[in-house]
């Protein structure tokens, strides 16, 4: 009979205490790596597409937190070497890398830029996180070449490693003053949802259901 007794009780510890430590799991983490369009540049925190996405995220109920590990300024090589650290603090499931703006703006070498996009992208998915690569066009005053290559940049390497791909960020917000700020680079507060809607179509298909392991 005791047998009997202690086979029930350990029925009933792993019938109560297993589903209570799987749910004691932290909620697996999307990775915002992005520069000044991410962090939220001249606008309220709370007014940005981040916030927005964590908001969106939470109200279609898939159990994902979101971090913004954006800097303002930042280029492909600066989003690399933070890397690491943020795979390594939050083990995130997706990266949404938004990378490579300020290295079109300073003109740097694209063979570069590519490089360490193409980094980033390697580390992510052997750390077993899916990646959205976030596309930009830059000013046409850089001359049609280089604009070019700067945009095939992204498709080139979302093609190659078959990560999901949001060709321009911008679209219908950048040639829009009433959604831009003063300086013409940076969305204002109004123009945050269109870049949220440019994303979401990407990112969705990679978030797995509430109700999926």
């Amino acid at each position: 009979m005791s047998t009997l007794i202690r086979l029930v009780q350990l029925a009933l510890v792993f019938v109560f205490v297993g589903p209570l430590a799987a749910a004691d799991q932290p909620p697996r983490a999307v990775v915002v790596l992005g520069d000044s369009l991410s962090a939220g540049y001249g606008i309220k925190v709370q007014e940005g597409w981040v916030n927005l996405l964590a908001k969106r995220i939470a109200s279609e109920g898939y159990g994902y937190r979101v971090v913004n590990a954006s800097v303002s300024g930042e280029t492909t090589q600066g989003g690399l070497a933070r890397l690491p650290r943020a795979l390594e603090t939050h083990k995130p499931a997706i990266v949404i890398v938004e990378l490579g703006g300020n290295d079109g703006l300073r003109a740097l070498p694209l063979a570069a830029s590519r490089e360490n996009l193409r980094k980033i992208i390697e580390k992510s998915t052997a750390a077993k996180a899916k990646v959205v690569l976030v596309g930009m066009i830059i000013p046409p005053n850089y001359g049609p070449r280089y604009g070019k290559e700067f945009f095939d940049m992204f498709a080139t390497l979302a093609k190659e490693y078959r990560v999901a791909y949001v060709p321009f960020f911008l679209d219908q917000v950048a040639l829009k003053p009433d959604l831009m700020q003063d300086d013409g680079i940076h969305p204002n507060a109004k123009g945050q949802p269109q870049m949220l809607e440019n994303l979401w179509p990407k990112l969705k298909p990679l978030l797995v259901a509430p109700d999926k392991p």
